[in-house]
């Protein structure tokens, strides 16, 4: 069985009513600057989650745009906060509040800059790592013990150059390819922390 054949039998949109058991949350900033940059691969990564779910329809809530889906029988609330990037916390609390979701069960994809393009790292849990989306996170749900995964936008062109401007600068063509791998191994490994194998996800793709 290869890959795609794997995650067709453990991911699904059926059976969407209910409360969410899991959040799923990717980090970026609103609005057509920040469209494709290398800060919003978060956003990118849900995207690409939601339309392998059968593109369910975002709508504002949570101050973050939210979709449901379902994992293994499990009902996802997928979200984009619309805080912007250093004000990420504040959605993803409101949530895990409201649905009563333990930061066990809540998965934050968000850029790293210290992983290749093409790159992904999966963490059970962690410190901020100098993310300003993660601090936010840690500091609303006054915890740290949520599993994340890191999706790579490279360095820094060289160390003198501007950090606020690499982040926000969008990927080059040459990246492309790399960055759909990316997202797309972001996606299984999102599927496969739901279904309670995070271990066959760092595995896989660490």
């Amino acid at each position: 069985m290869n890959l795609d054949e794997l995650f067709k039998k453990i991911s699904h949109t059926g059976g969407s009513s209910g409360t969410p058991e899991w959040i799923i949350a990717g980090l970026g900033n609103v609005g057509s600057s920040y469209e494709n940059t290398r800060h919003n691969a978060g956003f990118l990564a849900v995207d690409r989650l939601a339309d392998s779910l059968g593109a369910p329809v975002f709508k504002e809530k949570f101050h973050a745009m939210c979709a449901t889906a379902c994992i293994e029988g499990k009902k996802c609330l997928l979200m984009k906060p619309v805080t912007l990037m250093n004000n990420s916390g504040v959605a993803v609390s409101e949530a895990a509040r409201f649905y009563k979701i333990p930061p066990s069960n809540i998965v934050i994809i968000f850029d790293d800059i210290n992983l290749g393009v093409g790159d992904i790292r999966i963490k059970r849990k962690g410190s901020d790592g100098g993310h300003n989306g993660i601090k936010s996170i840690i500091t609303q749900l006054n915890s740290s013990q949520f599993p994340r995964i890191k999706v790579g936008i490279g360095q820094k062109p060289h160390p003198d150059f501007d950090l606020a401007r690499w982040v926000l600068s969008r990927f080059f063509e040459s990246e492309q390819a790399a960055l759909s791998q990316a997202l797309e191994n972001s996606v299984h490994a999102a599927k496969l922390i739901v279904s309670g194998k995070t271990d066959e996800a760092m595995n896989r793709f660490n």
